[in-house]
Order: structure tokens, then sequence, then C-alpha cells
């Protein structure tokens, strides 16, 4: 019910993609930026159908997880992390790459819809503790696309590999334009 919604409104409001998710790696940080509006959430549940991308998620606290809601969440694609644990969210999510054959979680490298000075690097840090690859995820709302970017393999070099992920999501603008990474590139 919810692909079938989703991707009338990807139809009815004209939203296309832009390049080729890559269907063949099972595992990976899917980076989507810039992350300025709720909208974001639509326009990700949208082209996760339309791909179609199998076995993404994204993260919501522990709590979503156990109330009433907790099926629709899951329903949604997502999964539980607990921020009360002494085990890290880095760890935590980390350790979910080990438990499937296949598993992607979609996560904003900002953290935040409001601007940020710098980009979080929790996303960054569980694809390196989990060895695998981050694929860069523009949501164009000036020209509604949805960019599949390129792949980044973290490195011994942190700054190198951030420079050429702010490189990608700079001249992307978001929903709301200030809020976007343009000032970072």
């Amino acid at each position: 019910m919810v692909g079938w919604i989703t991707s009338l409104w990807w139809k009815l409001n004209g939203w296309k993609i832009n390049g080729t998710f890559p269907d063949h790696i099972p595992k990976m940080v899917i980076a989507v930026g810039p992350h300025t509006s709720a909208w974001d959430v639509v326009v990700g549940l949208a082209a996760r159908y339309v791909t179609p991308i199998h076995k993404a998620y994204f993260l919501g606290k522990k709590e979503l997880f156990d109330g009433a809601f907790g099926w629709f969440f899951r329903a949604l694609g997502g999964t539980p992390v607990d921020r009360s644990s002494s085990k890290g969210m880095v760890s935590q999510v980390a350790d979910k790459f080990k438990q499937y054959d296949m598993f992607r979680i979609a996560m904003s490298p900002e953290g935040t819809r409001k601007k940020v000075e710098k980009l979080r690097t929790g996303f960054y840090y569980i694809a390196k503790e989990a060895n695998v690859p981050i694929l860069l995820v523009g949501f164009d709302f000036k020209n509604k696309q949805v960019i599949y970017g390129p792949i980044v393999h973290p490195s011994n070099d942190e700054a190198l590999d951030f420079k050429q992920i702010t490189a990608f999501f700079a001249p992307i603008e978001g929903k709301h334009k200030d809020a976007g990474m343009a000032h970072l590139g």
C-alpha cells in the first residue's frame, strides 16, 4: 500500500531518477542529502519503490518500535537503535550488517534538517566499521530528481573522503535551499 501511494505521488509530482542504483552491492550505507525538509522522507520512500531498492532501511529510536505503531515503522522500512545502550549507535548499526546477507541503511549526513556547518560522521564510521561502501544520493528538489551518485569506500584519508562527499552534495538544492550544503563545497 505504501509503495503504491508513494509511487503515485512520485508520478503526479513529476519526479525522475538520475543515475543507476547499484543493486549488485548487497550491503551499503546510503548517504542521502541534502536533508532540509520532512518531504525528504516521502521522496526517499517513493524512490525506494520506483527504483526499486530491496532491503533498504532507515534508523529510528527503539521506543518508536516498542509502541502501538511499531509495526507501521517496520513496514516503512525502519530498524531500531537503542540510544540508551552502552554500545554506541555506530556499533549497533555495524552489527546489523553482520546479521544479514543484504542490508542497506539510508542516513542523512547532516543528521538534521537544519543548516549545518559540518557533516556528522556517524554514517561514515558505520560504513567503515561494517566494511561497506557509501552510496551518495542527492534529493534535488529544484529539478525534481533523485540522483544516484558515486560510491565512496571509506579510506584512511577521512578528510579526502569528506571532501568528495561534500563536493557531491554542495550543488544539489534541497526543498529549503538555504538549509542545504552549498556552503560546505
